[in-house]
């Protein structure tokens, strides 16, 4: 509150005094003095905050009975502590560090930055929506990156405190897993673009360092294909189990890499969604009616004039291209030009692992938001469980598609059967005569081992004479049979 109250030439001398530079606006001024009452508060300087205060209002406080030093601040001072001086008649007299209000002041403080509220609108950087993310609280929004001098190692500093609803809301949250909370503070950084929400990227070097501790980033996915570099999963980190939960302040250092890009940070209270809770949720308002899909059918198997080739039926099988499994809760963005649907169960559980919301029929954007589960396609899974593929026609109705079954044969003793019935009466039996006067077909089973009656050829082949010539060759029984027929 003092020095917030200061003039120009009182932050000069203060800043002078601790060998600050005193050049720049005076939010600049302020700013700097801010920082120094946040980390480099010591006796002396705090001994000097209170000298120049008091010299300032030495007077007026004589001439007033009841000194208001609200009265004299700055309308800039004004402007900042209304959101937490709101109510109070009293000035505090002193700059203890458990009566100040943290989220209120030093969140809009980082590295040096003033977030002071400017005279002219400017855009502010806005994050992408995350959807395994509920935003409950914004704890600071996104501020820039700012390098304090030319190395390229920065360090960005940043002083909060939580409410004490904002701990309950912690405390009471259930568990994702042993030390992961749903409720978390989560870090998120992206470039410094007011074009478009951004996604969240990294800065190189990126180390996250929580009251006395380092926060573990995630580290980079492997890279398969050669010539490749690793990519880093650029997520929020969650900070929540390095904080303290109570009316401490809690102190986050973010380490950069300078290397000419522009970053911002932000910090959020957020309440972490499982694939499960996306699933319901989608089940509750992302069904599309039978009938819209219907439509939808119809508009795409209709005849183009322009066109010389007309499309009578389009296929769509019924196997999720992601597991090669049945569907069970067939789903589509709604941008995707095609029928086709993948299983929302798995589309939702990977990215849940690695997030990437793209369509794998189409390979294009596919993010939660713009999803819909088919309703036609959920009702021909019911009433067609014995095919995985169906067709679609032009009037908007289906068939299913069927594979023909191989014909199966006995995989013991494979037979030949030779000779049919128009030729009853004509073969014999191998004792000479069929069943009731009428010849039947010779069976040659092929499995036999035909290993001894060769043996037998090749020795009485060895007992003829060699002048004798090539013994005639044996007909077999049923060529008998044929020949004393015809």
């Amino acid at each position: 509150n003092m020095v917030m109250s200061f003039r120009v030439s009182d932050l000069q001398m203060l800043l002078g005094f601790v060998g600050r530079s005193k050049s720049g606006l005076k939010h600049e001024l302020v700013t700097r003095a801010l920082q120094l009452v946040q980390f480099d508060c010591s006796p002396e300087v705090f001994k000097k905050i209170k000298e120049l205060y008091e010299t300032r209002y030495a007077k007026k406080s004589s001439e007033v009975a009841q000194p208001q030093p609200q009265q004299h601040r700055s309308p800039e001072a004004l402007s900042i502590h209304s959101s937490y001086d709101r109510g109070s008649t009293v000035a505090r007299t002193s700059i203890s560090t458990t009566n100040i209000d943290y989220p209120a002041l030093y969140g809009k403080y980082l590295n040096g930055l003033g977030r002071l509220p400017p005279k002219v609108a400017k855009p502010e950087v806005r994050l992408v929506k995350l959807p395994f993310y509920t935003t409950l609280d914004e704890l600071l929004k996104p501020t820039e990156l700012v390098p304090q001098n030319n190395e390229k190692l920065q360090e960005s500093p940043c002083i909060f405190a939580l409410t004490p609803r904002q701990v309950e809301l912690i405390r009471n949250s259930r568990d994702l897993q042993p030390g992961v909370k749903s409720v978390q503070v989560v870090l998120r950084i992206c470039y410094t673009d007011t074009s478009s929400p951004q996604e969240d990227q990294y800065p190189p070097n990126i180390a996250v360092k929580v009251n006395h501790s380092y926060c573990s980033v995630p580290g980079y996915y492997p890279s398969n294909k050669p010539g490749v570099e690793p990519k880093r999963p650029c997520r929020p980190i969650n900070l929540t189990h390095l904080m303290y939960l109570s009316a401490a302040t809690n102190r986050i250092t973010i380490t950069w890499g300078n290397y000419g890009k522009s970053y911002s940070v932000g910090l959020y209270l957020v309440r972490q969604m499982t694939s499960a809770e996306l699933l319901q949720r989608l089940k509750t308002i992302g069904i599309k009616h039978p009938e819209l899909c219907k439509a939808l059918v119809k508009e795409k198997l209709r005849l183009d004039p322009d066109s010389e080739i007309a499309t009578t039926g389009v296929r769509v099988s019924l196997i999720c291209p992601l597991v090669k499994m049945r569907l069970s809760v067939p789903c589509r963005a709604e941008t995707c030009a095609h029928l086709q649907c993948f299983d929302a169960v798995f589309y939702l559980q990977m990215n849940e692992k690695k997030p990437t919301w793209m369509c794998p029929v189409c390979d294009k954007p596919a993010p939660y938001d713009q999803l819909i589960i088919d309703g036609l396609l959920s009702k021909i899974l019911t009433e067609c469980e014995d095919a995985d593929e169906i067709e679609y026609l032009v009037d908007g109705s289906w068939c299913p598609i069927r594979a023909e079954k191989e014909r199966s044969c006995s995989p013991q003793c494979p037979i030949l059967v030779l000779g049919s019935s128009d030729v009853n009466g004509l073969l014999p039996t191998p004792n000479g005569n069929g069943e009731n006067g009428k010849a039947t077909a010779d069976v040659v089973d092929l499995t036999l081992d035909s290993s001894s009656s060769e043996e037998e050829e090749e020795e009485d082949e060895e007992d003829d004479d060699d002048d004798e010539g090539p013994q005639p060759k044996r007909r077999c029984s049923y060529e008998k049979g044929l020949v004393s027929a015809c």
